[in-house]
Order: structure tokens, then C-alpha cells, then sequence
């Protein structure tokens, strides 16, 4: 796993401290690539400046995006991070042997790690983009945590594992799961194809989509294999095909 090549991601950070402070605990793990997804302050915000403590090369380099999808692009898998456990999600992992499982992913594509919004986190369309929802573990009574801290235990965790397991062999004829981005345009097409024959007329199609996705996810489709899906839905959708 590269550190340098992880991705953190910020979805609607309203407070720049806390972006400041979310660069300090990145740099001091050698984590230097941090996302905003529509931040409703400024990373050159003084206080952010100061917060970072000399981690002022992060923000320098910060890239803004105005929705999660697109600061996902390129990434292989993503973490959602959430306190709260939810209903039909995704699999859920302790932050521990989430860090474990991004170490043994090795080095080939993106890893993003994505972090709510101060008051009421990441929302169900936003964790449908990931992967695995992640939970830091904490006191039963009293599970508040800030942003900053939220990135620092994960940053520390990530080396953690990189240090004692993040050279784990991948073997060679593997082809690496497909993208984030192209996971998405899948989805997009396959919930297409599954309105126009009518499969979601007679179900909950948020919640129907959302188990959908959880199944492909868990499949870890390559490139290939979502290109094919992609020609087989453009198959189905095509009316030519239906016409006597």
C-alpha cells in the first residue's frame, strides 16, 4: 500500500480548523493527498494555516471537487467512515482490519478514505459510493469524535499496516478491481436498464439499487468484466433488438 497514493476525502467540511488540522494528522503518518468535496470553507483560511502546524504543503496541494463521485475518480476502493450503523449498507469493517485489508491491496490504484460532514456525517447516497462502511470503535456511551481526530486514528492506523503488512504479494496475472468511476457509470447503466423493464416499478428502488450495488461490489469486478456487463445491458436496452 503507498501512503503517498491513499487518499483522504473531506465531504462538507464547514469549519477550516478542521481541515488544518486534518492536514497536520496526515503528514505527521506520510499521507499527502487530501480531497474537499464541497467544503463550505477555505483550506487558505488562516486558521487552517495555523492548524496545520507546518503540514502547509497539504493544503497547497488540496484539490476541490464538488461532489463525491468525482473526487473518487481513478480510486479502486473507498472507506466510508460512519458512527452510525445503517440499514442495508455495505460491509462493515472495524477501522483495524479495514487498514489491514487496504494494506493487502498493495500498491496498484487509488484508496480513498471518506469523512462526513461535521454535524451529520456521510448520507446514504454518499456511502452508496463506497465500498466498506468503516467504524472507528469507542466507548458505547460516548462516541464523538471530530474529523481530525477521525483522519489522525485513521492515518495511524493505514501505517500501522503498511509498515507490518503492506508488502503482502499480490499475484501478477491478477487484474486489479475495476475503478471507482467505473463502477459508478456501471451502476448508472444497470439502473437504466432496470427501469425501462420495469424491475423497480414494483420495489423500493433506492433500496433495490442499493443492494444491487453491494452485490457487484462484493463481486470486485475487473475492467473487463464491467465492460462486458456494460455490452450486455446496452444489448438488452437497444429496441432494434426487440423489434419483429
Amino acid at each position: 500500500m503507498s501512503l503517498e497514493r491513499t487518499r483522504i476525502v473531506l465531504v462538507g467540511t464547514t469549519h477550516p480548523g478542521n481541515i488544518g488540522a486534518a492536514a497536520r494528522a496526515m503528514r505527521t503518518m506520510g499521507l499527502r493527498d487530501l480531497c474537499l468535496v464541497d467544503p463550505q470553507c477555505d483550506p487558505d483560511d488562516p486558521e487552517a494555516v495555523a492548524r496545520a502546524a507546518g503540514a502547509g504543503e497539504v493544503l497547497e496541494q488540496v484539490q476541490r471537487y464538488p461532489d463525491l463521485a468525482s473526487a473518487l475518480a481513478g480510486c479502486r476502493l473507498a472507506f466510508g467512515l460512519s458512527a452510525r450503523i445503517r440499514a442495508e449498507r455495505q460491509p462493515r469493517l472495524a477501522l483495524r482490519p479495514a487498514a489491514e485489508s487496504a494494506a493487502a491491496e498493495g500498491g496498484e490504484g487509488g484508496l480513498a478514505w471518506v469523512f462526513g460532514r461535521e454535524r451529520t456525517g456521510l448520507t446514504n447516497a454518499e456511502l452508496d459510493h463506497c465500498h466498506y462502511l468503516v467504524q472507528i470503535p469507542t466507548d458505547a456511551d460516548y462516541s464523538s469524535l471530530n474529523v481530525a481526530q477521525s483522519v489522525q486514528l485513521v492515518a495511524w492506523e493505514l501505517r500501522m499496516a503498511a509498515e507490518v503488512g503492506g508488502a503482502l504479494p499480490q499475484p501478477e496475472t491478477e487484474e486489479p478491481p475495476a475503478a471507482v468511476d467505473t463502477l459508478e457509470r456501471f451502476f448508472v447503466h444497470l439502473e437504466e436498464m432496470a427501469g425501462r423493464v420495469g424491475y423497480l416499478d414494483r420495489h423500493n428502488p433506492a433500496l433495490t439499487m442499493r443492494r444491487l450495488r453491494n452485490i457487484f461490489r462484493r463481486a470486485r469486478l475487473t475492467e473487463d468484466e464491467v465492460r462486458m456487463l456494460r455490452g450486455l445491458l446496452s444489448h438488452v436496452l437497444n429496441p432494434r433488438r426487440w423489434r419483429k
